[in-house]
């Protein structure tokens, strides 16, 4: 397993990290300046970040500071009510797959959806295998996209506590059966379809190590850390700093590097706790805990 101890060259700050300090919104691109201040080597952005920034003035800072990226945050979403929701879908993930090109992202990490309408807390229905058959047909249109500009999109399964409104896709086990169905693995070149392995939402899961070695350095696009409190106090917002809660951070760093990853550890923290924090207090944190947490 790599030493993290001395140095940080493989931490990703994901931009949810810090998008507040002190409970304002900060800017992007002096996130980007920060990071780049403290030798923080990547990052992973929200599309709704690069949107108020600009795409290509993102690109521009990305590029002057040397700052690589572990993911871009996020297509998908692919559930739909009706015929209009479901172009609406399409269009959208086509704009996220066009930016992660523009920034040179590695892929793009897709949360697939639950429920038609229950983000908005309006259900269409509640046919969950009728959402996660959207779910599959939505990432073949998508990979029909992808393929030729050779974007790789990286499902995340999510907790299942966000099946209904988030993903209804809540274990490795069925991203990697999707990856399976619509990309039928062949040994001559990269993936079109892998997964974001998110700690804090598969941890828990007793087949996650078989999982892992299934994936294996093919499938495995992207490693996210955080650690989960006990107690949690919101079900959205109130991740751990790694090394708080109860998390074996070091094993499944450990399960994904015997596999065959070798990217970044990116910290994706979405906490109302550090948010009223100082952003530069907060990535020097990630430095830290990077170094003797994970």
């Amino acid at each position: 397993m790599r030493d993290f101890s001395n140095d940080h060259r493989w931490l990703s700050i994901n931009t949810a990290t810090v998008r507040r300090q002190r409970g304002v919104d900060w800017p992007l691109l002096e996130i980007l300046d920060a990071c780049a201040a403290r030798g923080i080597p990547a990052v992973s952005p929200w599309r709704d970040q690069v949107a108020a920034a600009g795409l290509d003035a993102t690109a521009r800072s990305l590029r002057g500071h040397g700052i690589e990226l572990s993911g871009y945050c996020r297509g998908g979403m692919f559930t739909y009510s009706d015929a209009a929701s479901r172009q609406a879908v399409r269009d959208d993930n086509r704009r996220a797959l066009d930016e992660a090109c523009t920034l040179n992202a590695p892929c793009l990490v897709l949360v697939v959806g639950g429920l038609p309408g229950a983000l908005s807390g309006k259900p269409a229905h509640r046919d969950i295998a009728g959402a996660r058959e959207q779910v599959a047909e939505g990432i073949a249109a998508l990979l029909d996209d992808a393929r030729p500009r050779g974007m790789p999109l990286a499902i995340e399964p999510l907790h299942p506590m966000y099946a209904a409104e988030r993903a209804c896709v809540n274990t490795l086990r069925q991203a990697l059966d999707l990856c399976d169905q619509l990309d039928p693995a062949h040994d001559d070149g990269p993936p079109a379809l892998g997964v974001a392995v998110d700690v804090y939402h598969v941890w828990w899961d007793p087949e996650l190590q078989q999982q892992i070695e299934r994936a294996g350095r093919r499938r495995l696009l992207a490693f996210h850390v955080s650690d989960w409190l006990v107690p949690t106090t919101d079900m959205l917002n109130d991740r751990g700093m790694m090394g708080d809660g109860v998390i074996h951070l070091p094993r499944l760093r450990g399960w994904v590097e015997d596999a065959g990853f070798a990217g970044y550890s990116e910290v994706e923290l979405f906490s109302n706790r550090w948010w009223q924090h100082d952003g530069g207090e907060v990535l020097d944190t990630c430095i830290a805990r990077h170094r003797s947490a994970v």
